[in-house]
């Protein structure tokens, strides 16, 4: 330790006690989202802050509030809203653990947990409360035991998925129980147009702090980010393979995979279990013990490889990841974003493969927009993938022949009807107007989609007015909105890879592939009937 340690934290008025607290957990200088928002929090401004996931934005928040709490220490505080479980568990550890020479007092309100109990502890006026926005929702509304009106800050850590649709209500239900006066600090590594011109949450623009990296690049130089091409019929293949390749030179590797949806999750760490790639799964319909032993099974090195949703894209710190693996890219590029932020933390290197097929070429292309940066390649062997396609699949087909298809929509439409009977609403009526607005949902998406295709395609031949008539894309068709969208994407996939260097053989390897795996096929199944023909003949 030098004597300049800390001199930077007390340049932006952190006072020395904190500092001295700072230096035990073996931070001795702010990084930047840290250096441009402290000062300006601690003279009472309102905050959007934007910068890469692993760059200290919780932090960024926790030491003005601990210090302006140590002035005058009362509960309820400060309240943090976040959109997982376990963010919030994360937020609430690191307030607690910088927070100790106060013996700060967190709750953490997220569900999963007896309700009655976390009454019980709102209720003794912790100094931060870190809550999930149902579950506090929840409390508001059913009990009075305790108060939020004299909370002095509100923070929204990962502010854009909280202002999404699916958080409004309850946003609404929190916001009125709030006090009009207060610092509104939104954190996240993606700002979007919602959380800037929100009339939910209006911020006092008077005292407003806009800080985000002059760095444009949205994820990290220390990311090699790689993509393995693959038929759609062999992603799980090309997963197996993939993991096995990097294993063999860094074997006891931290690897995140992530997925698109809670039942291919299960499904897939079963497939992997079942093939001895050891492994624990985390996803929404998890309970929420079952949740933090997973975590912890991954933190400390029994499980190290652990499959997940979006649960596990935001937030999450766990500095040894090696490897995130993309087994479906996400529809939106921040999602992106946030999922290859879990490695490559607080400058340490890190890699992340996306398996993409030729109908993905489009959505890669709006990630690397995004992300200023191109993907390159990361080769996999193609005869020994199709060496064990047979296997792979079967397993496949065998987990899933095992999942209780019912217990997980049970369990998804348990919680929903707890929630509305807790709200004193009819929960018959609510099912009737979810499932209405879901129809609704999926209808606007798909005119969205196609109106989306259609620009593109149009823009396409504006392009290239030199090619031949037959090679122009024709406008879709609206009849049947399904099929016209698959075939409008099929055709715009495929100029693309004809247009960028990458992908230009793709169709070729694909083909080839596929003519290997049958061929196998045709040679498994004639090794198979051959001793049945031989026990056969013996007999007569």
């Amino acid at each position: 330790m030098t004597e300049n340690d800390g001199k930077k934290f007390a340049v932006l008025g952190v006072k020395p006690w904190l500092i001295k607290q700072l230096l035990t957990l073996g931070i001795r200088t702010p990084t930047p989202i840290q250096k441009g928002c402290i000062s300006r929090l601690l003279a009472g401004d309102d905050c959007i802050g934007a910068a890469k996931t692993g760059s200290g934005k919780t932090f960024a928040f926790a030491l003005p509030i601990i210090q302006h709490l140590a002035e005058d220490p009362y509960g309820i505080f400060a309240l943090v809203l976040t959109p997982t479980h376990e963010l919030a568990y994360q937020i609430a550890d690191q307030f607690t653990i910088l927070g100790q020479p106060l013996k700060l007092r967190v709750c953490i309100v997220t569900g999963g947990s007896d309700q009655i109990e976390e009454s019980l502890k709102l209720a003794k006026r912790p100094h931060i409360v870190v809550a999930m926005p149902g579950r506090l929702a929840d409390h508001i509304s059913g009990c009075d035991t305790f108060s939020l009106k004299k909370i002095k800050y509100l923070v929204l850590d990962e502010a854009d998925r909280l202002f999404s649709e699916s958080f409004q209500e309850d946003l609404e239900t929190i916001f009125s129980a709030l006090p009009s006066k207060r610092q509104n600090l939104l954190f996240s590594a993606t700002i979007t147009p919602d959380v800037r011109e929100s009339k939910l949450l209006p911020l006092n623009n008077d005292k407003l702090l806009v800080w985000k990296e002059t760095d444009e690049q949205l994820t990290v130089s220390t990311l090699d980010q790689r993509y393995v091409v693959c038929p759609a019929y062999a992603r799980d293949v090309y997963l197996v393979q993939t993991l096995r390749k990097y294993r063999e030179t860094k074997p006891s590797s931290h690897i995140i995979v992530f997925t698109d949806t809670k039942k291919e999750c299960q499904v897939l760490s079963m497939m992997l279990n079942a093939i001895s790639m050891d492994n624990i799964c985390l996803h929404g319909f998890m309970r929420q013990k079952e949740r933090v032993a997973a975590l912890a099974q991954f933190r400390s090195n029994l499980k190290c490889t652990l499959v997940a949703t979006n649960v596990a894209a935001r937030g999450l710190d766990i500095p040894t990841v090696d490897l995130v693996v993309n087994h479906k890219l996400p529809l939106e590029p921040k999602e992106y974003i946030h999922r290859v932020g879990r490695t490559a933390r607080a400058g340490r290197s890190g890699m992340a493969i996306s398996l993409i097929t030729p109908y993905d070429i489009l959505r890669l292309g709006e990630i690397e927009d995004q992300i200023k940066t191109k993907l390159t390649e990361y080769k996999i062997d193609d005869d020994e993938a199709v060496k064990v396609f047979t296997t792979v699949s079967v397993t496949r087909r065998e987990q899933e022949a095992q999942l209780d298809n019912e217990q997980f929509e049970q369990r998804k439409r348990s919680y929903r009807v707890k929630r509305w009977i807790q709200a004193g609403v009819n929960p018959e009526f609510m099912e009737q107007g979810l499932e209405e607005a879901r129809r609704q949902r999926i209808k606007a998406a798909k005119k969205a989609k196609l109106a989306k295709i259609k620009n593109i395609q149009s823009q396409m031949n504006e392009d290239k007015s030199d090619v031949n008539t037959e090679e122009r894309l024709r406008p879709c068709e609206d009849k049947d909105i399904d099929s016209t969208i698959k075939e409008g994407l099929k055709k715009v996939n495929k100029r693309l890879m004809k247009q960028d260097e990458r992908f230009k053989n793709v169709i070729g390897k694909i083909t080839k592939i596929k003519q290997s795996a049958n061929k196998l096929q045709a040679k498994q199944e004639a090794e198979d009937m051959a001793p049945k023909k031989k026990k056969k003949k013996n007999v007569k």
